[in-house]
């Protein structure tokens, strides 16, 4: 019994870790920009088949081994950059005066869009980047054995929490967003750039959701369709802990992570109930989520 919680308490963890990073970059733009980026399951999949890529090419070669760790980080930086820019300057600015529901129609759009095109670059067969995770061997933790490299994600997913929170709260950019995000109107009447500061949110958060793609790649099988599992993940992720908020993401990766996990473990087939009925009971007695930001209120 003892052995089956420690089963569950560390995949919960490192499940919940990878969620994390893909929700948190999805809960920053919709906290700054006030877009629900359906996007973000596509930026997600480019990272990892760059990722996956970028570590066959690597390790083709005669570098260091442990050097292909770089090339998850590299990774979701060029996705990030590239297809950050492209989304924001090419479909978003155009639609930030519209109705909500037509933004995620046209980022669903584009997000089936981006489907094709990974398809058209990459093909059907599935891609491997195992390396990486071979390297760092195994622990034993409670009588059992885990690989490093997935306990490595819980630590990279602590400390990307945690430097978006000292971003966000404790720098002058991160002041220069909270008052973007309470009135984009006044800001821009005191002279901020808006469209500097949105540009710079997207990008920021799609190198998230590339990273989550990048990082998770040596321990799956990378195919087609991985973002379409994502997206709806994060977006339980961010509802159950509320929109916007860092501290909300963090919790709603958990709660999905660890509920995930019993399930898995105890009665798998319910497991994606289980995630669905926790998000609808916090919808039911707290539409907003678990720990939305207070909004501010014109008067």
């Amino acid at each position: 019994m003892i052995q089956q919680l420690v089963v569950i308490l560390v995949d919960g963890l490192v499940y919940s870790s990878y969620l994390f990073m893909v929700a948190i970059g999805l809960t920053i733009i919709f906290g700054v920009m006030k877009v629900l980026n359906v996007t973000h399951g596509s930026l997600y999949a480019f990272g990892a088949y760059l990722a996956a890529t970028l570590v066959g090419i690597y390790y083709e070669t005669s570098l260091p081994e442990f050097g292909g760790f770089l090339m998850l980080f590299i990774a979701p930086v060029i996705v990030g950059v590239i297809l950050g820019v492209i989304i924001e300057r090419g479909i978003l600015r155009f639609l930030y005066s519209r109705d909500e529901h037509t933004i995620v129609l046209a980022t669903f759009a584009a997000f089936l869009m981006l489907e094709d095109v990974i398809i058209l670059i990459w093909g059907v067969d599935p891609y491997f980047a195992y390396q990486p995770m071979a390297l760092l061997d195994s622990v034993e933790i409670g009588g059992l054995l885990f690989d490093v490299y997935s306990l490595s994600m819980v630590g990279l997913a602590f400390v990307v929490g945690i430097l978006c929170w000292y971003a966000l709260r404790r720098t002058k950019w991160g002041k220069v967003l909270l008052a973007v995000i309470y009135d984009r109107e006044i800001s821009q009447a005191m002279g901020i750039n808006v469209t500097a500061v949105y540009i710079v949110t997207f990008v920021f958060g799609s190198i998230l959701a590339g990273l989550g793609g990048a990082y998770v790649a040596p321990t799956i099988s990378v195919s087609p369709g991985i973002g379409v599992e994502v997206i709806v993940l994060a977006f339980a992720v961010v509802v159950i802990g509320g929109m916007g908020s860092i501290a909300g993401a963090m919790i709603g990766a958990l709660v999905v992570g660890i509920a995930r996990a019993a399930a898995v473990h105890l009665l798998p087939e319910v497991e994606l109930f289980v995630i669905f009925a926790i998000m609808a009971a916090v919808l039911a007695f707290r539409p907003q989520g678990l720990f939305a930001p207070a909004q501010a209120r014109k008067i």
